[in-house]
């Protein structure tokens, strides 16, 4: 087999140092027969954000609402004790490429703003593949949005401040909930906070073959994740946009976007693309590479120079959007 990973960009010194203890954690590539072991691992572990949630004054309850096909799945509600008012509305959506996590992977990001603004997270546990392939989380994230609109005055959320958000995966489905609320004229949203996301199955880019056997969420965990999400359909034209909404070619009608990578990551490329399709379209998009960066290295080294720099970007641009 011939050799395809290229010379990739260094990473940063000090996550470099946090990549070797991540690497006695997680392997580099995951396959599709680890699936079941890394659902079971601390990365689905809800007692630490139950421990901050309490911690921090906020309150949270579960509702099992319709999903996709009418199956019942559940949301959790969260906000500060007390809380009186309207506020924005933060939807939120899970990271762990399509297979693995749980909604309360990557809530603790929003909590500062929920606090700050008065705000609302609804978080959704969307079905995860390969049991629930592809049209399942999409539309099960979409239901949920759905819901959260419907239920905006009971919940205290100002529907004109209705933000959707996510990590990796949840980024992807962020990013194609968004198109299918623009498409079916569905709630209208205020900014979509697109956090490495994961917009395309193809496997063409060059960042995905620069990161091959090195890093987190490696092109062979990428291909799993895909894989598992749409089966024989991967790569070819029988995929949608809100599956992989890199494969987008009109992103018009689209809330201002924020996206991020690192400069060493396999969604590097496919996060500029949309950026740029995105600007090409007429829509407001901020995009930030960082230098250095692996995948999630602001969850696995957030004490990083780096890591700061990128989760003051997001504050800043939440700020901008919302105040």
């Amino acid at each position: 087999m011939t050799d395809t990973t290229l010379r990739r960009p260094p990473f940063d010194p000090e996550l470099e140092a946090a990549l070797a203890l991540v690497g006695d954690q997680l392997p580099s590539t995951l396959t599709p027969e680890m699936i079941p072991l890394m659902r079971q691992s601390p990365v689905s572990g809800e007692e630490e954000i139950f421990a901050v949630l309490a911690e921090r004054g906020f309150t949270r309850r579960d509702v099992t609402i319709a999903g996709h096909g009418g199956d019942e799945i559940v949301v959790s509600v969260v906000e500060k004790e007390g809380r009186t008012g309207t506020g924005p509305g933060f939807f939120h959506t899970h990271g762990g490429g399509m297979i693995i996590g749980n909604r309360w992977l990557g809530v603790a990001g929003f909590l500062e703003w929920a606090e700050r603004f008065n705000g609302v997270i609804v978080t959704v546990e969307y079905r995860l593949a390969p049991e629930f392939p592809d049209p399942y989380p999409v539309e099960d994230c979409y239901a949920a949005l759905l819901w959260t609109a419907e239920h905006a005055e009971e919940l205290g959320i100002d529907l004109s401040r209705l933000m959707i958000g996510g990590g990796s995966a949840g980024g992807g489905l962020a990013a194609g909930t968004a198109l299918l609320a623009r498409d079916r004229k569905g709630p209208e949203l205020i900014g979509q906070l697109l956090i490495y996301p994961m917009l395309d199955d193809r496997d063409e880019s060059v960042s995905t073959r620069q990161i091959d056997g090195i890093g987190v969420w490696d092109r062979g965990s990428n291909v799993t994740g895909w894989t598992a999400l749409l089966g024989d359909r991967k790569g070819t034209d029988d995929v949608s946009i809100y599956a992989a909404p890199a494969r987008a070619t009109d992103l018009s009608g689209l809330p201002p976007a924020f996206i991020d990578c690192g400069s060493a990551e396999v969604f590097r490329d496919e996060d500029v693309a949309y950026a740029t399709k995105l600007w090409e379209a007429g829509v407001q998009a901020e995009l930030h590479v960082w230098a250095g960066g692996f995948h999630g290295f602001d969850m696995f080294a957030p004490h990083a120079a780096v890591a700061q720099a990128m989760l003051a970007a997001r504050d800043n641009w939440v700020n901008r959007l919302l105040s």
